[in-house]
């Protein structure tokens, strides 16, 4: 590089650390109103995180765990109210796992995705991940071949981390706004794969995975999230986790299918036997952040803030989906066909995101095409809506 493009880079970092301090305004409620809890002596923590976790009374009969991991400037527990992982676990019936990062590693609270002590197999903050893992499928008896991982940002380049150094914990995995693994081992070559992407061969890319432990296959089924109007991290690095992975999988550069998803292109490839391998997903027109919507299901899941957009479609839903787990319990169905439904008196909150969560709910509302309205306006359902969003209420 140039003595003027690392000018230019160095010159962006104070900017870069200023937006990894605009933090979602979440505030205490946010910790105060979240079921997460936190686990300490789970085993060895080189990389000195701390470990938060949900696991719902209700659990899918092949128990599954999902790892998320929050981005820059975030807690475990603001993120997971913004993206709405707890709610979905309680509906679906999954283990959560929320790693959290400590400002003692990091002055953003960013994961360490590109420092090698940070993102070697059995080192650092990727080996305590793994320790969190091994401790929740032995506490709840997690089925081995349903266990992943999903993340924002750096915790979307910590999530590459993982899916490359511990290929065979993963079923699967997705990527929300990060990075390719292997690009960077230094904060000069992280800045430039963020601003610039730069284009590396499909092999060489798939090299760098599979440098990274001695696992040959069968690997992650993977799907990648990215806005095209993204400033932060520069969505090239999208196509540069699909080569990656597309590599891995021996799959053709060329999309095997291109439909849209609520409004969003999404480009897909898959085996022989018509599974999906990789997927994915460009949120036109939108920035660095999560993508928020209503889910096929006709609920909200998480809540607009800081890189937590409103796009109209709820990316936490599609990667539960992705990952199968959005499938009906046959053992919540029958209990509740069994019991009267009991009248839920919600416990109101002052928290200042509540407003706005409700007047959210009642826009889209009154959005809906005229045949879902046929139902009826019902204010009361928009606020459990917004309350159940939010955490506040079951």
């Amino acid at each position: 590089m140039s003595l003027a493009r690392n000018v230019d880079l160095l010159r962006r970092l104070p900017r870069l650390e200023l937006d990894g301090l605009r933090f979602p305004d979440f505030g205490p409620s946010a910790d105060a109103s979240s079921p997460l809890q936190e686990v300490t002596g789970f085993g060895s923590n080189p990389g000195a995180l701390r470990m938060f976790a949900f696991v719902p009374a209700q659990l899918q009969k092949q128990r599954a765990l999902v790892v998320v991991l929050h981005g820059c400037g975030q807690t475990a527990a603001a993120y997971d109210l913004g993206a709405g992982w707890s709610t979905l676990a309680r509906h679906y019936g999954f283990a959560l796992l929320m790693p959290e990062q400590q400002r003692i590693n990091n002055g953003n609270t960013c994961f360490n995705w590109f420092t090698p002590e940070d993102t070697a197999r059995n080192s650092g903050e990727a080996r305590s991940i793994r320790e969190m893992i091994a401790h929740l499928v032995e506490a709840h008896r997690i089925d081995p071949r349903r266990i992943f991982i999903t993340g924002l940002s750096a915790g979307g380049g910590m999530t590459s981390v993982m899916l490359a150094t511990y290929p065979d914990v993963f079923a699967a995995g997705a990527v929300i706004a990060g990075l390719p693994y292997g690009i960077a081992s230094n904060l000069r070559e992280a800045l430039d794969g963020m601003f610039h992407s730069p284009v590396r061969p499909a092999r060489e890319l798939g090299d760098l995975v599979r440098k990274a432990s001695s696992h040959r296959g069968p690997w992650p089924k993977v799907s990648v999230w990215h806005g095209s109007a993204d400033r932060t991290v520069n969505p090239g690095n999208s196509n540069e986790i699909v080569k990656q992975w597309l590599d891995l999988h021996g799959l053709p550069a060329v999309p095997m299918a291109e439909t849209n998803v609520d409004g969003y292109p999404r480009q897909a490839w898959w085996n022989k036997n018509g599974e999906t391998l990789v997927e994915s997903y460009a949120i036109t027109g939108m920035a660095h952040g999560t993508p928020l919507g209503i889910a096929e299901n006709d609920q909200r899941y998480g809540l607009e803030g800081a890189f937590l957009i409103e796009a109209g479609i709820s990316s936490s839903y599609h990667i539960a989906k992705f990952f199968g787990l959005t499938g009906w319990i046959p053992d919540a169905a029958k209990k509740a066909e069994a019991t009267p439904a009991a009248v839920v008196q919600p416990k109101l909150s002052p928290a200042p995101h509540l407003a706005r969560s409700i007047r959210a709910a009642v826009a889209d509302e009154q959005a809906k095409p005229k045949r879902e309205k046929k139902r009826g306006f019902d204010i009361g359902e928009i606020i459990t809506r917004a309350l159940t969003a939010a955490g506040l209420m079951k």
